[in-house]
């Protein structure tokens, strides 16, 4: 296991243009502040480098808040404003590292297989069934602040979705009915919609 000071590079590039993606997204992105020493902490325990971009978002912000809490990339956690460590949400699940949730309750996993590239997998709310979006953890939020958010989830979206999802905690999702899976489902501008827990959504998603 490696240590806390090999795991921080002093020369560290991935932060600084993790901000530049930031700051050039055509929609809003909040910054979550990081408590030090549990940052600290998440990078020990996920044993990447600072000098990634999985492991500078994870040691310098609680998180990405991404086109108004559509999409939250999990960093090192922010209790102020309810959204888990990317620790807290993998406590307990083995075959890859969960690193983002979105409102629907769709998951995305940074899945490293043995002896071949790692990653982003996404579990899609709408299929049930895990896509292998065949990028790395840095192409995936690269594109994801890049405006990627909006093509990806075009299909998705209803009319006047900004308030809903803005008005909904980082701990929260908004549970549909029908259920986003089933052909009744599919139009989110008739089903019923309210926020829920998100580990309620997960649970049910999971029963699905």
């Amino acid at each position: 296991m490696r240590s806390l000071i090999e795991l921080v590079e002093s020369d560290d590039p991935a932060w600084p243009e993790v901000e530049a993606a930031v700051a050039a997204a055509p929609y809003p992105v909040e910054v979550l502040a990081a408590d030090a020493r549990q940052a600290d902490a998440e990078l020990l325990r996920l044993q990447v480098t600072s000098r990634s971009w999985l492991g500078a978002v994870v040691h310098r912000c609680g998180g990405l808040v991404i086109d108004h809490g559509w999409l939250r990339v999990l960093g090192s956690g922010n209790e102020q404003r309810r959204l888990a460590s990317l620790g807290e949400i993998n406590e307990g699940i083995g075959g890859g590292i969960v690193v983002a949730q979105d409102v629907l309750g769709g998951q995305f996993a940074w899945v490293a297989p043995a002896e071949a590239t790692p990653t982003i997998r996404y579990f899609a709310p709408d299929t049930l069934r895990w896509e292998d979006c065949e990028v790395s953890y840095g192409q995936w939020l690269a594109a994801m602040l890049g405006g990627g958010v909006t093509g990806f989830y075009e299909e998705l979206r209803w009319s006047g979705w900004t308030d809903e999802v803005a008005a909904c905690g980082l701990d929260q999702a908004i549970h549909t009915w029908p259920p986003l899976w089933t052909r009744e489902g599919k139009d989110l501008s008739t089903a019923s919609r309210r926020p829920v827990p998100m580990s309620e959504m997960l649970a049910q998603i999971s029963d699905g």
